[in-house]
């Protein structure tokens, strides 16, 4: 499943823009004196869903693209989700704990919570979401992945007919205790997916399949409620006045559907829209509005991947050889203008435990590669394999797909700089990119696998785990480079360990640091760049709070406003 955000990156990087709102920070806060609000009536905010005709779903145990994760964490909220620092906040939840055992988690709900048609909402309301969204009549794909549940399995499956009275409890209306299948303290930042928002039961058994026909009835408990959908056109969002939380100060919300960058731009400097993404022709023209253009690093990582279990690559000298030949810098500049950032990291910028001061294979900061040293790895390799000559290395095969000229570009300079600095030529094979993900999950244990190839992973969500244990660990089904399988690194699968369930959130970083260290050392991936979204957002869009997973926490909405312009 975990495929599936590889395989939305692209539609996900150009409907960013909105996600935030736009990624920046942006004006200042009326609250504190600064940028006069307009009137009322004046605060509506429009913007574009770009590269799509229309979403997928509102059903928040469905999602599995962000066009459809937008609106929907407009209208349904959960027990806890993100700030704006990608921290785990409560919104449903006011206050939780975690039991002595390790998986247990009681949570208290926060007092005279409300549906936005007024219907109370209880702990059972919770244990029916949770439940409904891994029953197997809903079919949801994602579902058995964030649900980190004791025996959600089962349930996904048809095994057990509930979970409610077993692994999720309500001894009382504003209590819920939900048993997890994992110690690990990331359980809760797997919970802030939208998969565990809370749905009104009354709703869907009142229009069953249709239910999300009428998100204007109720549905959710989200800071808006839907005023009007119409497919394959926008949708209308305004203020929830039943909301827990602080009013939003937009009065209307309007998303609309584009199907192209350059059709929403050009909407955009024709004053229609408030917020765009930014077509590659247009780009240079955009950076001339400095007080419009807004740029930032998100949780999505370009790397290479080569099998420990095929050969030249289970030698740790010849991966390092092929890490230290790349210059990432002339790859982003040259064949991607700037548009990304060049990275050593596999925990990328933004992520808490973001570590500032991890080096290359090389005990060097810098992404300009290091050819000489790249070639005496290379013969310190081949000695060691007892070849004498480059013509003894078995042949290497290059497998990716080629979505767009850019890569096919990226591609041809890589290939160049293995030929220039180690004199090695790589033949490459191009695949369909489904046929890519499949074969990379074939590649798990098997030295028949794929050898080399390139790949890109976009956070399932802001934990460390999420970027080392869940790709790294010798037990983990992403674990397809084979990293820890003919060389012992017993001292990283003990550190993962350790991080996973150690509650001292800076000594777990600090374990997370440690690690990736020596994963980037052994060139378990091979890190090339960090993706970014560039984007315009009209100026007088005020209170704004970027981060790196474009998203607006519900708590918020009610800083954001427009001011008069």
């Amino acid at each position: 499943m975990r495929q599936r955000k590889h395989f939305l990156l692209r539609c996900m990087l150009s409907l960013f823009c909105f996600v935030a709102i736009m990624l920046a920070s942006c004006g200042t806060d009326n609250t504190k004196g600064g940028t006069q609000k307009a009137s009322a009536d004046k605060q509506v905010f429009a913007s574009a869903l770009e590269g799509i005709r229309d979403i997928a779903t509102l059903d928040p145990a469905l999602v599995s693209d962000i066009a459809s994760i937008n609106p929907i964490d407009m209208i349904f909220t959960g027990l806890v989700q993100l700030d704006d620092k990608l921290n785990v906040k409560g919104q449903l939840a006011q206050s939780w704990s975690q039991g002595s055992d390790g998986v247990t988690w009681t949570f208290h709900l926060k007092p005279n919570l409300k549906f936005s048609d007024g219907t109370a909402l209880t702990a059972k309301d919770v244990a029916y979401s949770l439940d409904r969204a891994l029953q197997p009549s809903v079919k949801s794909g994602v579902a058995s992945s964030y649900l980190l549940i004791k025996d959600a399995d089962k349930l996904s499956s048809g095994k057990i007919p509930t979970i409610i009275g077993d692994s999720i409890q309500t001894p009382d209306a504003d209590t819920v205790i939900i048993t997890a299948s994992t110690k690990g303290v990331y359980f809760l930042n797997a919970l802030t997916y939208p998969t565990s928002f809370v749905v009104e039961k009354s709703l869907i058994e009142k229009y069953k399949e249709k239910w999300t026909e009428h998100l204007n009835e109720g549905g959710g408990a989200g800071p808006f409620v839907v005023q009007n959908y119409t497919p394959g056109s926008q949708i209308v969002f305004v203020a929830n006045h039943n909301y827990y939380g602080p009013q939003p100060q937009l009065q209307k919300v309007i998303m609309a559907f584009y199907t192209t960058v350059d059709t929403s731009y050009k909407a955009y400097q024709a004053g229609q829209i408030d917020s765009t993404d930014i077509p590659a022709a247009s780009y240079a023209e955009a950076k001339t509005r400095t007080n419009e253009f807004h740029r930032v690093p998100i949780l999505a990582l370009r790397y290479y991947a080569m099998n420990y279990l095929v050969k030249p690559f289970d030698n740790i000298h010849i991966r390092q050889a092929f890490a230290l030949a790349l210059n990432k810098d002339l790859i982003v500049h040259t064949v991607l203008k700037d548009l990304d950032l060049a990275t050593n990291h596999i925990v990328p910028e933004g992520m808490p435990g973001y570590n500032a001061n991890l080096t290359g294979p090389d005990g060097i900061k810098k992404t300009s590669g290091a050819a000489t040293q790249a070639r005496m790895l290379l013969k310190q390799g081949m000695q060691e394999e007892g070849w004498t000559s480059i013509s003894q290395i078995p042949q290497i095969t290059f497998t990716s797909n080629a979505s767009s000229q850019a890569t096919e570009d990226e591609i041809t300079a890589v290939m160049q700089m293995w030929q220039n600095v180690l004199g090695i030529t790589v033949r490459l094979r191009i695949v369909a990119l489904n046929t890519l993900g499949e074969e990379i999950s074939q590649t798990r244990n098997n030295a028949n696998g794929l050898q080399l190839w390139r790949y890109t992973w976009f956070t399932d969500y802001p934990d460390a785990q999420d970027w080392l244990t869940l790709q790294f660990a010798k037990d983990s089904s992403q674990n397809t480079v084979n990293y820890g399988q003919n060389h012992n690194r017993d001292a990283v699968e003990q550190l993962l360990k350790q991080a996973d369930v150690n509650r001292d959130q800076n000594a777990r970083l600090q374990q997370y640091n440690q690690a990736e260290q020596q994963v980037v050392n052994d060139v378990a991936w091979l890190p090339i760049y960090q993706l970014e979204s560039v984007s315009l957002l009209k100026p007088y869009v005020q209170g704004v709070v970027s981060n790196a997973l474009g998203l607006t926490p519900p708590d918020d909405w009610s800083r954001i406003y427009i001011s008069n312009h």
